[in-house]
């Protein structure tokens, strides 16, 4: 059943019927659970995804995303129904669907240069199997005016025009680990059409799965920047949260304690900082504002160059204190290896964490790659590291794996996530195994640092006396 421009009532009884057949482009950890939710609401769902592995998994009723509940149960049930399927062929689902949705990743190379190709693709595929009454939506974040220069022009290779099919933006607003809750009930949907029929459809197909209600905002590029605008607030932010925190260092004074005390007046939000920014959102987002617009961007600027920078900082931290005469400041590599052959041996470092946010896994811009980078390719230090998360081999793609229960011979101990079970560490027997009793607390996560002190660490967190 073609829904683009049907009156709101028939698009939700289309849908809840099974009339209406969906293609989800991209079967991640946010493509896999809307598929599931739109096959439980009724539709009939044609996931598409390029991993072969993943494809069959789905097929067989099986979950192939780890860390987030529910998704088992709603995989199994979509499956075990008939009305989701899965395939890696774009051009059958485009041509078999009513409704094409695009989660797949838009990236940034290493020049911060944006990276559409896989947007492209997906796009490309439908176009060679779209009809007239089609409706196209993208979930993917996009730089704003993507849909006007980009996705509409390569749809309309297929013949048709804008009018004959449907465009809509509506930007998933998802966090790891609680996909399901985020799509159907924390926040309000956001869509917004290439064309007002556009933008009604849109209303009514996501009104049957989120509880919380849709708002619909002008067009497609609104839709855009409101996805980008959110990722970029909490990246300036953080930004400021970590410059403050330095101050507070020069200072003399707890920033925890100035942060929680400031934030009790409602107009203040300051927020936690840390070692580093990381995942596929919020280090990225901003380069989508800073690489397509000519006005003045300063402001995400520095708030990138502040982040980016906060790895190096928290090695400077541990150096600070290893080598008390100042050889940490400015990362004075020189006069760090000749203390190196003075104690005639590499520092070595465990790295606790490898993932950018603590229990969920997903290690891409992690900060904890940074600082392992640092030490080792800067400093030429034997690196450790141990994730809870990931595997032995996973792991050993980094650094070489160190279980903390195993830790032996270290100068330092940097905690780069906050994993909950790090809370748990038995930090006495730790350091009865250490050649230096220091930890530096990337992520602020022991709470009574005095009691680490007594126990003859030397601590340093992030923004902390």
């Amino acid at each position: 059943m073609k829904i683009y421009g049907r009156a709101k009532e028939e698009i939700i009884r289309g849908v809840k019927s099974g009339r209406v057949s969906i293609a989800v482009f991209g079967l991640g950890k946010i493509g896999l659970p809307l598929s599931t939710i739109f096959a439980n609401k009724g539709a009939s769902v044609i996931g598409v995804d390029i991993n072969e592995e993943v494809v069959h998994e789905i097929n067989k009723g099986r979950n192939p995303i780890e860390g987030e509940p529910g998704l088992n149960e709603l995989v199994e049930r979509a499956v075990s129904a008939h009305r989701l399927k899965a395939t890696t062929d774009g051009r059958y689902a485009a041509r078999k669907a009513d409704v094409m949705i695009i989660v797949v990743p838009t990236l940034i190379d290493d020049k911060k240069n944006i990276d559409l190709s896989a947007i492209e693709d997906v796009c490309g595929s439908i176009a060679s199997g779209l009809e007239k009454g089609d409706f196209v939506i993208t979930e993917s974040t996009l730089p704003p005016g993507t849909t006007k220069k980009v996705i509409i022009p390569i749809l309309e290779r297929s013949g048709l025009k804008l009018g004959e099919f449907g465009v809509a933006h509506c930007p998933e607003r998802v966090s790891s680990g609680r996909a399901i809750e985020d799509i159907t009930r924390a926040y309000p949907k956001i869509v917004g059409g290439a064309d007002e029929k556009s933008t009604e459809t849109a209303k009514a197909l996501y009104s049957v799965i989120n509880e919380r209600g849709v708002i619909a905002v002008s067009d497609a590029t609104t839709a855009e920047a409101v996805k980008v605008f959110e990722g970029v607030y909490r990246d300036v932010n953080i930004a400021l949260a970590n410059q403050l925190a330095i101050v507070c260092e020069e200072l003399g004074i707890d920033a925890l304690e100035a942060f929680k005390a400031a934030n009790t007046q409602p107009f203040c939000h300051i927020h936690a900082p840390g070692c580093g920014v990381g995942g596929h959102c919020i280090p990225v987002y901003p380069y989508f504002i800073i690489k397509t617009v000519n006005c003045d961007t300063s402001m995400l600027e520095i708030a990138r160059m502040i982040n980016e920078d906060m790895p190096r900082r928290t090695v400077e931290k541990l150096l600070k204190i290893l080598y008390a005469d100042g050889a940490g400041e400015g990362m004075n590599v020189g006069t760090v290896r000749k203390k190196e052959k003075e104690k005639e041996g590499k520092l070595r470092v465990l790295v606790l964490g490898l993932t950018f946010r603590g229990d969920v896994k997903e290690t891409r811009f992690s900060p904890s790659l940074e600082i392992i980078r640092i030490l080792r390719d800067e400093l030429n230090a034997e690196v450790f590291a141990y994730d809870p998360l990931l595997s032995r081999e996973e792991v050993e793609e980094f650094a070489t794996y160190m279980h903390p229960e195993k830790a032996h011979d270290l100068d330092a101990v940097v905690i780069a996530t906050d994993h909950k079970s790090f809370k748990e560490i038995d930090w006495d027997a730790f350091g009865e195994r250490m050649r230096h009793k220091i930890v530096i607390d990337g992520r602020n996560l022991i709470e009574k640092a005095e009691e680490l002190r007594e126990k003859g660490f030397k601590y340093a967190g992030i923004g902390r006396i």
